[in-house]
């Protein structure tokens, strides 16, 4: 998933209020620090999965047998190399509810 800059730092407004919230959160260091912390840890992972689409993407085509893009083998074979490609990095893949 791509994000502009602007609705990553969004993102680390948000989570910043969402801890602030909290009462078992405690800061040790300044709230700007920790949210600029947390654009930085989006920004890594975001650049993580873009290698493992582009790495999953190189994969399937070259497979001997094409599969078109948007078929339900080739989607098939993308989650599955997906999966495999974010575990390898040691990023747990996150499914929704």
């Amino acid at each position: 998933m791509r994000l502009s800059r602007e609705k990553t730092v969004r993102l680390s407004h948000r989570i910043i209020d969402l801890l602030v919230s909290l009462p078992d959160v405690d800061f040790v260091e300044d709230r700007d620090t920790i949210r600029q912390e947390i654009v930085n840890i989006i920004t890594s992972l975001l650049k993580l999965e873009e290698q493992v689409d582009t790495e999953v993407r190189a994969k399937i085509s070259s497979q001997k047998k094409e599969v078109l893009e948007g078929s339900e083998e080739w989607d098939i074979l993308y989650r599955k190399y997906y999966a495999e490609g974010l575990k390898r990095l040691g990023v747990a893949e996150v499914h929704a509810h």
